[in-house]
């Protein structure tokens, strides 16, 4: 079988339609034009907040997949369209280093026409998600510039108060828009704060953008390939084994040893070793040699 015919009958060609209302298209559209000759459309006055928001008036459905799989499935239902896609970040600690945040961005393709589901990911600890208090205009301002004001949006809310009753400002990306918000919540404040944040909708947060990028070209890698043993697209790693030999002792380290590679479609799955192309770890990182 013609492996690159293959991929081109099932995805060139067609439209997808992406479930988003925060410009997520720019960066999305432009790369599956290119990689697959796919048009991406995005549906008028699609509501993705009713999925969940990250300024939590809105509780997310479901974990992150999940969440991103009713989205697509949404806009798929409104188009028409059997193609979608749509994507979900979270943000929080880095596992290993607690005082450094990090991006997790989830990118999801649904293809009802081929009974397909393929993911692409992106894991980056460049962001600047942060929040704060703030009990004026300047603290508010100096918060807001070290997390890329005005490029990066500012979300402003009172602090201590009910959801009925809190003051919420999203998307502000100029000092009159921030000083009014952040004078108005101090107005009514219980405690004479603020709560300041970045605005981490991607429409308002460049770093945020970017790693949707880049899980859109991971995502297309998986596209791209193809299961050995039925051709599926999506043949994609669903498990990272650690333990990668310490080049001195040959303990096993936390370094990655091999990748497991599966097909969602007939289950053929595969060990892949060495992926990072070194079979040794370095004796600094091992916890024997470098306790």
């Amino acid at each position: 079988m013609n492996m690159v015919k293959e991929k081109q009958n099932i995805f060139s060609g067609r439209t997808a339609v992406l479930g988003t209302m925060h410009k997520k298209e720019r960066v999305i559209a432009p790369l599956f034009k290119h990689a697959f000759d796919i048009d991406v459309t995005v549906p008028s006055n699609f509501d993705s907040d009713q999925f969940g928001t990250f300024t939590r008036e809105v509780k997310r459905r479901g974990d992150q997949l999940e969440a991103a799989r009713y989205k697509a499935q949404s806009a798929m239902e409104i188009s028409g369209q059997t193609l979608a896609l749509s994507s979900e970040g979270t943000f929080g600690p880095h596992p290993a280093i607690p005082f450094f945040a990090v991006n997790r961005e989830l990118i999801l393709l649904l293809d009802q026409k081929n009974d397909l589901e393929i993911s692409g990911m992106s894991v980056s600890t460049e962001t600047n998600f942060k929040h704060g208090h703030v009990a004026n205009f300047d603290e508010a301002l100096a918060f807001a510039l070290a997390a890329g004001f005005p490029e990066a949006g500012m979300v402003v809310r009172s602090a201590g108060q009910s959801e009925k009753t809190q003051k919420l400002f999203k998307g502000i990306t100029d000092e009159c828009s921030l000083q009014k918000a952040v004078q108005t919540v101090l107005d009514c404040s219980i405690d004479g704060t603020a709560c300041i944040e970045t605005d981490m909708r991607a429409l308002y947060n460049p770093k945020r953008m970017k790693a949707i990028q880049a899980a859109t070209h991971d995502l297309i890698k998986n596209m791209n390939s193809l299961c050995p043993a039925c051709s599926c697209p999506g043949f994609m790693v669903t498990e990272r084994i650690k333990g990668l030999p310490c080049g001195w002792c040959r303990q096993p380290t936390q370094q990655t040893l091999a990748l497991t590679y599966a097909c969602s479609r007939c289950g053929h799955n595969e060990d892949r070793y060495y992926p990072e192309g070194i079979e040794e770890a370095d004796p600094g990182s091992c916890s024997f040699c470098n306790p």
